[in-house]
């Protein structure tokens, strides 16, 4: 897979209907969060993608029987062994450190080694460790590992070191079994948690206070299986409503949730792009005299740290100098090197701010995917070149995104995958 790479003929007009996948980033916690239960979880909208095979690899590991088919997939953690989780598992992606409380809560044990992922500048694990060590978790030093044990998890109330996504998962799905109340302050919030956060309740978790900076959660005895249907994915939402725009195309994008994305809408209206929300939907229509904007990322509800660069490459089509702010992620801004090569002229002020001025004639080149999201705004702006751009490296946009070269095809696109 790692020596795909897409060939894409800039110039084409999206136009049609296109449908939003199951969230990634809803999807990782809640197959972590079925090893909370022996019962069996079916969870529907679920990503065909590689993240999805990775973790399924980790729960084969563990013992647990699983299922995907159709956007399916079907978990029975009947037992989990109490055994290492190696390196070569959870080298392959971050997203492996949620496995951290459900395997602690369910042996009472823990080892991991570090996780990997996308290269986003350093993400520690600290803001994991203390919010489990408030509930009485030990942490065993351990440079090659992550190693915990715990005699039984007791509720608590303390406040995360940051507002870390990943975190406040780990501590939301240690606190629903532990004994007694516990209240998180500065939790995540964003739509993936939100998810995690009702898949448990369906399971039987007593949680309140969900899409706030503020959770209270009563433990209880045990949890039962149940069905779920994965949020759909904002993120894609977001980079289809970017391709529709920086093509001057008129796009129907369905299975959109409306509210996950309000700053982003606001923002779209600032630069002048003309759109229509409806209740799950929404319809792009060709835009001239676009603006440029001041970008500035935070946790949510603020502007997506994720739609970062795909906005980006929108705002190489915007009239005058736009600011880009960038505050969760130091290597977040390394994708503007390779629009440099695509004739963009970024003034890259530090690792977490830049300035570009547009509109730009974007031209092909040989381009590279440095993480996820940089993959798919190299894509938006390919998108809108004049000829035809290479970009390599297309593992990492395979890995957030459900066939994202398919469905822009669908809507006009000319996106060639080769070996």
């Amino acid at each position: 897979m790692h020596s795909h790479k897409f060939l894409i003929t800039g110039g084409q007009k999206l136009e049609g209907q296109v449908r939003v996948g199951g969230s990634k980033n809803a999807a990782l916690p809640i197959i972590a969060a079925a090893l909370l239960t022996d019962q069996p979880i079916t969870l529907t909208n679920v990503p065909d993608i590689a993240d999805i095979y990775t973790i399924q690899h980790i729960l084969h590991f563990l013992g647990v029987v699983t299922e995907f088919a159709d956007n399916t997939l079907k978990i029975h953690a009947k037992a989990v062994a109490n055994v290492e989780i190696p390196h070569e598992l959870v080298s392959k992606m971050r997203a492996s450190i949620l496995f951290l409380a459900p395997l602690l809560v369910r042996n009472g044990d823990v080892r991991l080694a570090f996780p990997g992922g996308c290269v986003l500048g350093k993400r520690p694990v600290d803001a994991h460790l203390s919010a489990l060590e408030a509930y009485g978790a030990e942490v065993l030093e351990d440079n090659e590992l992550l190693h915990l044990q715990t005699k039984g998890l007791v509720g608590a109330k303390f406040t995360m070191t940051e507002a870390s996504v990943t975190g406040t998962e780990n501590a939301i799905m240690a606190a629903v079994l532990a004994k007694g109340k516990t209240t998180i302050r500065l939790a995540a919030s964003e739509p993936h948690v939100q998810d995690l956060c009702e898949f448990l309740n369906k399971m039987g978790a007593k949680i309140t206070g969900v899409g706030t900076h503020t959770l209270r959660i009563e433990g209880v005895k045990k949890l039962k299986g149940c069905e779920h249907k994965i949020t759909s994915d904002y993120l894609e939402a977001g980079t289809l409503v970017l391709a529709a725009a920086i093509t001057q195309g008129e796009v129907e994008i369905l299975d959109v949730v409306p509210h996950h994305l309000d700053i982003f809408w606001q923002k779209l209206r600032e630069v002048g792009v003309k759109f229509e929300l409806e209740e799950d939907r929404v319809r792009v229509f060709p835009s001239k005299h676009l603006k440029a904007i001041r970008l500035q990322t935070a946790i949510f509800p603020s502007f997506p740290t994720d739609l970062q660069a795909p906005f980006t490459a929108l705002l190489t089509q915007a009239k005058g100098t736009s600011f880009i702010f960038e505050t969760l992620f130091d290597g977040r801004l390394q994708y503007l090197y390779e629009l440099e090569k695509m004739k963009l002229k970024p003034k890259i002020l530090n690792p977490y701010q830049a300035e570009i001025e547009g509109p730009v004639d974007l031209k092909g080149a040989f381009v590279n995917s440095c993480d996820i999201r940089a993959g798919a705004g190299v894509l938006l702006a390919a998108l809108a070149a004049e000829g035809q751009t290479e970009i390599s490296n297309i593992y990492y946009i395979d890995r957030g995104y459900e066939r994202l070269d398919e469905k822009l095809n669908s809507l006009g696109a000319k996106i060639e995958r080769v070996k």
